[in-house]
């Protein structure tokens, strides 16, 4: 049995320790946002955060996830509100196939939480996912629209 924290509630999986936790979010608990990619840590299409870090969740065992604050694409919108990530990703119509996405999005919060303005080159270092589409421009453009975003909601809330 897997006792994790996801986005904030406690949940219980019936689950060998071993199994990867992208298998244990989308087969066990219906959580279908993080999409399978490769399955070897490479695209980054399975992100999530696992205490703030961005995380490639293919390979990684649930029992490593155990008693860690895990938060997946499901949890960044709060009470209907989406987040600054996900309104720049809009504005910027990052998407084409869209995927990939949703790794990305996760790799770009956990990005601007560690550094609230990246310059273009630790935009690049951080955000290693790979979009078969191309669009790491439009994705870049709508990480520096997000952090002037995240930077004016925190001047509004004091």
């Amino acid at each position: 049995m897997a006792e994790l924290t996801i986005n904030g509630k406690k949940v219980n999986a019936d689950v060998e320790g071993g199994m990867p936790l992208l298998w244990v979010l989308r087969d066990e608990l219906n959580m279908t946002g993080t999409k399978y990619g490769c399955g070897v840590s490479s695209c980054g299409a399975c992100t999530v955060m696992i205490d703030g870090i961005a995380t490639r969740s293919c390979i990684l065992p649930v029992a490593s996830a155990a008693g860690k604050d895990i938060r997946t694409i499901e949890g960044l919108s709060e009470n209907g509100n989406l987040s600054a990530v996900q309104r720049a990703w809009i504005e910027h119509q990052v998407p084409q196939c869209g995927y990939c996405q949703s790794g990305m999005i996760m790799a770009a919060e956990a990005l601007l939480d560690q550094i609230p303005v990246p310059t273009d080159t630790e935009i690049d270092d951080a955000i290693t996912n790979i979009c078969r589409c191309g669009t790491y421009q439009r994705a870049k453009e709508a990480i520096h629209t997000a952090s002037k975003l995240r930077a004016n909601e925190a001047e509004l809330l004091g």
